[in-house]
């Protein structure tokens, strides 16, 4: 699963000036000087933040979504309340059959670039929180989905997204054991060749296939993982500079997912 990432300011100006311009920067500053909170350490996905994303509409125009996509079909708030927490993550093998995806995995891929997400891993009654990022690369893409969701009785409208997963690779095999889950989870991580494959305009079976082919696991060799401080919870960080820091605990030293 892909519940939580860290995506500061810092990443995604620069971002902006590679992908687009110097105006591209100056909107985008200007899109979150109302939001401070936004210099993500660590996003929880629960919290419904907005992120910096990229549409295949508009490629080289960031925009700010919320985290939780919100189909264009739900009536009213008490509906999109219901539905928020399961729309997180859009499960990469069914998109193009759920209802609350199919819309928009034909017309509203999108990109969210992040420096690296976290899972959490059970042992005995606790659960530990992993830092996991790429090897060779400091920012990287997850494939997502968004759809413009007009809120009840036609109100302002709101861009939502979710990002996509796949079976998880022999790293997250290690670390993502939810019992109640079955097998381990990871979202979909593109190269860069294959950022413009995911925001190519749909036309028929023939894209269906294609995009399909992108929904696989990342090599476990390529990424990195170590736990980190708990992140939820009284004891929690949060959304804090700290949140990615290398924090050993004694008690997963023999039993350590990645010795």
């Amino acid at each position: 699963m892909c519940y939580g990432v860290k995506a500061r300011t810092e990443m995604s100006l620069r971002i902006a000036k590679s992908r687009g311009n110097k105006e591209a920067v100056e909107r985008l500053t200007q899109l979150l000087a109302p939001f401070p909170e936004l210099d993500l350490f660590y996003a929880n996905a629960f919290t419904h933040p907005k992120l910096v994303i990229y549409t295949g509409d508009a490629p080289h125009e960031p925009q700010l979504m919320t985290w939780g996509l919100t189909p264009s079909w739900v009536k009213d708030s008490a509906q999109r309340d219901k539905l928020w927490n399961q729309t997180l993550n859009a499960r990469g093998e069914t998109i193009f059959e759920k209802p609350a995806f199919r819309t928009a995995a034909k017309n509203g891929r999108c990109l969210i670039f992040v420096e690296g997400f976290y899972e959490h891993h059970h042992f005995g009654k606790r659960t530990y929180p992993y830092f996991i990022r790429l090897k060779d690369r400091d920012h990287f893409a997850l494939a997502g989905l968004w759809e413009k969701w007009h809120g009840a009785e036609g109100g302002v409208p709101e861009l939502t997204f979710s990002i996509v997963t796949t079976e998880g690779n022999d790293l997250l095999a290690r670390i993502h054991n939810n019992p109640k889950l079955e097998g381990p989870r990871m979202p979909v991580i593109l190269t860069e060749e294959e950022e413009e494959r995911w925001l190519a305009p749909f036309t028929d079976a023939a894209d269906e296939k294609a995009l399909q082919e992108l929904i696989r696991p990342y090599p476990a060799d390529a990424m990195d993982a170590y736990s980190v401080r708990p992140l939820l919870g009284k004891e929690g960080l949060g959304n804090d500079v700290k949140a990615s820091e290398r924090f050993a605990y004694p008690e997963l030293q023999l039993a350590d997912p990645l010795s």
